[in-house]
């Protein structure tokens, strides 16, 4: 096999730019065979815009049981994302899954137990973690020139988001159709590459606003403090209210300090670590002597499409991920508990309790308005990375899919 044969699950923002990706050359290991939306009038894009033509399905179940794919692509609403990675790795089909890897780590640790029951290659679209910047961060971090953490602070506000775009899809920042905001929508790849280059926390105490800067009923303005295992403190700051934006990570160690920012990786190394500094120094007003450079990267960030590659390159030769599957569950613990915190007004541990997690997002699904009158808007999202109740079921079940993009 030369080529694994994919199908989109989800024909909306993300799942036509991947298409995009994959029919610009940029994939020359992928063959997309199919195209998976509920919408009738992506899949009518599809067919009069993809050439040569792909095989069209109105579920993801049609698609799943054609046998047209050994590989599929899951782009939909985050609800759903388990879902149908669950009936994938079923049948042996090979699969990647759009971040967030879910709603609820409940939801996602079904789908975990699916994949190490499956022989079929699973991933997430963790596309942040191609970056040069962030890798060789966490290269830094992870070694032993730098000493242990003793600070992390993120302010990732170049969200900027006016009200068409959660105006723009009948699902988008409800809890019964999204699950959250801000935090589950932009903020999982900084989640994610948080807890990849510095681990998870072992607490978190955020402070959340709902519909603070729009007209929606999740959050668009976050402040965490966050606590981790060895001592090292933090502050994760976002929201989709604030422009112009910013995107700052600093994390400050034993022996220097690290800034990520406007593309570059910064580096003030400490002639020696502040421990040792602090006990034999005899200057009331002394500090370590520190050499300041930018860190030189490969400066290589292929982005979806290096996730998409190295996707293929697991199936066909065995090569490494970008991100296993199972990975997912990282960042949304993170998620999770920054929500809990906000609900239960104090404190969260890490691991938290996920049956309360759920019981307090089904209480919110519960009064979760349905915005019948949306309209529903396929935009291009090259760039943007970069940066009253109705028939409501029960979130351990799936949400009502309304007839809106993917």
């Amino acid at each position: 096999m030369s080529k694994i044969k994919l199908g989109i699950i989800g024909f909306g923002n993300m799942g036509t730019g991947h298409y995009k990706n994959i029919n610009d050359g940029k994939c020359p290991e992928i063959e997309l065979c199919a195209i998976a939306d509920i919408n009738p009038d992506r899949l009518k894009w599809a067919s009069e815009n993809i050439t040569p033509p792909v095989a069209l399905f109105p579920t993801a179940e049609e698609l799943l049981d054609s046998g047209i794919c050994d590989s599929v692509l899951i782009a939909v609403p985050h609800y759903d994302h388990p879902r149908y990675a669950i009936e994938a790795l079923k049948r042996g089909i090979n699969v990647m899954v759009e971040k967030p890897a879910g709603v609820y780590t409940k939801q996602v640790r079904e789908m975990n137990k699916a994949a190490s029951e499956s022989n079929a290659v699973f991933g997430m679209m963790f596309n942040q973690r191609t970056d040069c910047i962030y890798r060789k961060m966490r290269e830094l971090v992870q070694g032993d020139s730098l000493g242990n953490i003793r600070r992390v602070n993120w302010i990732i506000t170049n969200w900027y988001r006016p009200q068409f775009y959660y105006d723009s899809g009948a699902w988008r920042a409800t809890w019964k159709g999204e699950g959250g905001g801000v935090l589950l929508n932009q903020c999982p790849h900084q989640l994610d590459l948080l807890q990849w280059i510095c681990g998870l926390p072992t607490k978190v105490d955020a402070h959340l606003h709902y519909g603070k800067w729009h007209d929606i009923e999740v959050e668009d303005d976050v402040t965490a403090y966050l606590e981790f295992a060895n001592g090292a403190t933090g502050v994760f700051v976002t929201s989709t209210g604030d422009t112009p934006g910013s995107n700052r990570f600093e994390i400050t160690m034993d022996k220097g300090k690290l800034i990520a920012e406007n593309g570059k990786l910064l580096l003030w190394e400490l002639e020696v670590d502040e421990q040792t500094f602090s006990k034999e120094s005899k200057n009331a007003f002394g500090a370590p002597k520190a050499t300041f450079r930018e860190v030189e990267t490969d400066g290589q960030s292929p982005q979806h499409v290096g996730v998409l590659n190295a996707f293929a390159g697991a199936i066909l030769r065995g090569e490494p991920l970008i991100a296993g599957g199972e990975e997912g569950i990282n960042g949304l613990t993170l998620s999770n508990a920054m929500h809990l915190s906000s609900w239960t007004n104090g404190p969260v541990s890490i691991p938290f309790d996920e049956d309360l997690f759920l019981s307090e997002l089904e209480k919110r699904i519960a009064v979760s308005r349905l915005k019948t009158s949306s309209f529903s808007v396929v935009s291009d999202t090259s760039g943007s990375y970069n940066s009253g109740t109705s028939d409501v079921r029960s979130a351990k079940e799936f949400p009502e899919r309304w007839k809106c993009n993917w």
